[in-house]
């Protein structure tokens, strides 16, 4: 009797390990400088406006390109060429923010840096999918989410390490951050992609794809789609930057090192756990894994809006490591199973589009709320939005295809 479809060497396949170690690599280059980066530019002359400019703008680029070179991917019918010029793209332009400081290189950097998850993000998970089953796919994005929070449990740490011993020495880590940018682009360039039919339908090939094309897709997409990533949306417009609960901390008294201490602490959770709640995704279903993600969610947000003491902090983060391991590569997985595989790339690449305008859009209301009502309604009022949202999903029905 066969087994081999159920072997873990068969699960994780080739493509799935180089891409997870693609994204380990990628994210220790991005979390080296991540922490530091707003001290960087503020050593610059970065105001704290012009940082928030910044970051908007590069994040709305990353967000509103994912659908757009997805839905490329999708007519093309290829996958690698977009992850390696995203990858490549994002691993240049960190070291480019060290070598000039004038305020339109840094905003043409950074954004090149975002222009590059935009460029892979749709086509990577794709080709994650494609490598996997339907009763595989928790522990396939599974996997590759635990590699790529490992770099974000490393990269800290490796800055951590720099700093102690060259301090404020904020441009060489820059850098410095090519060398696993490097790494990043060789171990592109090693992946073989499966040979996958190209979109021959006349119209499909010569109708011009727009810039905003996760909205004709949003148009033309199932109704199943549409009632999923409805509810994953609405979560996300409440799901505001992890800044304001470190912010919380802060002001409760912690100070700079036992922050970054907890936030290394929960990507170290996060990076354990994501393959085994994977694996129980595939057994117990993925909606289920990731409601109860959801509803850990809600538990955290009720306890950051009640708690000073450190000790419940860490607890905490340990329940949030779960609910990331639990819902990001989850969620992808999930309408992975629901539209076609003609239009994998189409379909995530359209809700990671809409998911960072909301995400845009959350972070502001958040800071509007605690401005005016205080940390305690703000994150009071965001996990009564996800009970609301972990009701929705519940009464989702699907029809797997196939």
């Amino acid at each position: 009797m066969q087994t081999t479809t159920n072997s873990p060497q068969k699960i994780i396949t080739r493509t799935v390990w180089i891409l997870s170690l693609v994204s380990l690599f990628n994210d220790i280059a991005s979390e080296m400088l991540i922490p530091v980066m707003p001290m960087f530019l503020k050593q610059i002359g970065f105001t704290i406006v012009a940082i928030g400019i910044l970051e908007g703008i590069a994040e709305a680029v990353a967000g509103l390109s994912k659908s757009y070179f997805g839905k490329q991917s999708d007519i093309s019918g290829k996958r690698l060429p977009f992850i390696q010029l995203g990858y490549t793209l994002s691993a240049i332009s960190k070291p480019m923010m060290a070598m000039f400081i004038y305020p339109v290189w840094i905003f043409f950097a950074r954004t090149l840096d975002r222009l590059g998850k935009g460029v892979r993000t749709a086509a990577r998970d794709a080709m994650l999918s494609d490598e996997a089953t339907p009763a595989t796919k928790g522990r396939v994005f599974g996997f590759n989410r635990s590699m790529d929070t490992f770099g974000a449990v490393l990269g800290p740490a490796i800055a951590l390490a720099f700093l102690y011993f060259y301090p404020g020495d904020y441009k060489a880590l820059f850098l410095w951050s090519i060398i696993p940018g490097i790494a990043v682009i060789l171990l592109t360039r090693i992946i073989k992609e499966k040979k996958k039919p190209v979109i021959t339908n006349t119209t499909a090939t010569k109708t011009r794809v727009s810039f905003f094309a996760f909205v004709g897709y949003w148009k033309t997409s199932s109704a199943q789609y549409k009632k999923l990533v409805t509810g994953l949306l609405l979560f996300a417009l409440f799901n505001s930057s992890d800044i304001f609960l470190l912010l919380k901390m802060k002001e409760n008294g912690l100070n700079d090192t036992e922050v970054l201490g907890i936030y290394i602490f929960y990507n170290l959770v996060y990076a354990i756990i994501a393959y085994p709640v994977g694996m129980l995704a595939d057994k117990l279903g993925l909606k289920k894994i990731f409601l109860i993600g959801l509803a850990a969610f809600a538990a955290v947000y009720i306890g950051f809006a009640f708690n000073n003491n450190l000790v419940v902090f860490f607890l905490l983060f340990i329940l949030y490591g779960f609910y990331a391991a639990a819902t990001d590569g989850i969620s992808k997985a999930w309408i992975s199973n629901i539209v076609d595989k003609s239009e994998t790339a189409t379909a995530i690449g359209t809700y990671t589009g809409f998911q960072s305008i909301c995400a845009l859009i959350a972070s502001s209301v958040c800071g509007l709320l605690w401005y005016n009502f205080g940390a305690t309604v703000t994150f009071l009022i965001t996990a009564v939005v996800t009970a609301i949202v972990i009701f929705y999903l519940a009464f989702y029905k699907r029809k797997l295809i196939s």
